[in-house]
């Protein structure tokens, strides 16, 4: 299982690009690209938030830490505008 702190290229991995969206429509689709993700078995992807204000970043933030699914998250160290998404294997109980 790949670490999120093993991850340096993003370009593989599938994203969310949530630019000119609200707080609540960036809220509902975190949270059904998470579930996407978990469904299709994908482990690590990445959320595109930007820079802006923080108010998408902290609301993707927020959402992650109640999402049931998520094992860990950050801030991509190399583009603080996306948050890279590890979320527990299909295979573990949930």
């Amino acid at each position: 299982m790949t670490k999120l702190n093993e991850v340096i290229f993003t370009e593989r991995y599938p994203k969310l690009d949530l630019h000119g969206y609200d707080r609540d429509t960036a809220r509902v689709a975190t949270d059904d690209f998470v579930k996407d993700n978990y469904i299709m078995g994908n482990e690590i992807f990445v959320i595109i938030h930007g820079i802006g204000s923080g108010i998408l970043k902290d609301e993707v933030h927020l959402t992650l830490k109640r999402n049931p699914f998520v094992v860990d998250y950050k801030t991509d160290y190399y583009n603080i505008g996306c948050t890279l998404v590890q979320i527990r294997k299909k295979s573990d109980n949930y």
